[in-house]
């Protein structure tokens, strides 16, 4: 008894005095410290007195939008990973269309009592979708953390990887290989991800006095279906090389370029974002800028134990460079066609 009140009294940062004080369910102990303390019971496998069990539970929600882009089910599978190494069980909840809503499982959710929520792409990064549920977590002061850059002012702490630099390392990579008609490829309008990028490419086509006019901009959802439309958009725009804002959007491209009687890289260029599994198995092996997915699956675990363990709120956002791999889908641009002979020459 003594050993469990010191480790949480430690944890916690807070005397045993206290630690004794809410197991015993005795007053003169805030309501942040005492859900503190019954956190790190649960964090440090200590079984709850039985007066004070099921309060919350050892789950924590795991929202995600989709599983057909694979960079989801590695996200799911790192997280969850770390969450069981921690004693957690991840409550994987999957959106559809016509399906369950998110907010509806964040109500799920916390009928649960879960212990935590963790989102991986939602409507915290569109500008113009709903953002009212995650008013609830907010007052509910329930240990939450982001994946992907969300709109500003939710104030929950973040996990991103730097949209800015993976349209640098991408841009960059075309440019040295000779091309100067770039297209990029985003996912919607409202989406915080793609606008970081979109600001990175104007800043890049500036910097090496290239045109980006909106001909060379085209926004699509995260499929492969949406990808090829778009990408036959930018064909008709005659670009080189296309930069794409996911690997199923890239591969929607790749199936776009083929269609259109032209080949990849030697006409056509293309780089996706994720390095996805399989990546490396497509004709051609995709060029794609990789997200450090173990890396940044082990830093929500370390903010969502953070937060259960501390009264501080924690709203930053922590960026993860990513890095660009290249493979067969990029080549040099193609040289320009001659110009036509006038067959009219003087005699």
């Amino acid at each position: 008894m003594s050993r469990r009140l010191a480790d949480v009294a430690r944890k916690v940062g807070v005397s045993e005095a206290t630690v004794s004080r809410v197991l015993n369910g005795k007053p003169g102990v805030s309501a942040s410290t005492r859900d503190a303390v019954l956190t790190a019971l649960d964090v440090l496998g200590y079984e709850r007195p039985t007066k004070l069990r099921g309060e919350r539970a050892r789950l924590v929600g795991l929202v995600m939008p989709e599983l057909q882009n694979p960079i989801f089910p590695a996200l799911a599978e790192s997280i969850g990973g770390g969450l069981a190494q921690n004693g957690f069980t991840p409550v994987l909840c999957i959106q559809s269309a016509g399906g369950v809503s998110e907010s509806d499982y964040v109500e799920l959710l916390l009928h649960q009592q879960v212990s935590g929520v963790v989102f991986a792409g939602g409507a915290y990064s569109q500008a113009d979708a709903s953002h009212e549920h995650y008013e609830r977590l907010v007052e509910l002061k329930l240990p939450t953390v982001l994946l992907n850059a969300p709109v500003d002012g939710l104030g929950f702490a973040t996990v991103s990887c730097d949209d800015a630099m993976s349209i640098e390392q991408g841009y960059g990579h075309l440019v040295q290989l000779g091309h100067r008609r770039i297209g990029i490829l985003l996912g919607p309008r409202d989406h915080v991800p793609s606008r970081r990028k979109l600001a990175a490419a104007r800043r890049m086509a500036e910097r090496h006095g290239l045109a980006l006019d909106d001909e060379l901009i085209v926004h699509s959802l995260y499929s492969l279906e949406s990808g090829q439309a778009a990408a036959a958009k930018l064909l008709q725009a005659g670009v080189t090389a296309i930069v794409c804002a996911s690997d199923p959007i890239a591969l929607g491209a790749v199936r776009a370029v083929r269609r259109a009687g032209l080949r990849v890289p030697e006409d056509v260029s293309v780089i996706g974002y994720d390095d996805s599994a399989l990546m490396n198995c497509t004709e051609p092996p995709l060029t794609t800028v990789r997200q450090p997915i173990e890396a940044m699956g082990k830093m929500v675990i370390e903010l969502l134990l953070r937060q259960m363990t501390s009264e501080r709120a924690l709203g930053d956002e922590v960026l993860f460079a990513p890095e660009l791999v290249v493979r067969g889908s990029t080549g040099p641009a193609p040289a320009p066609a001659p110009a036509p002979v006038d067959s009219l020459t003087a005699p």
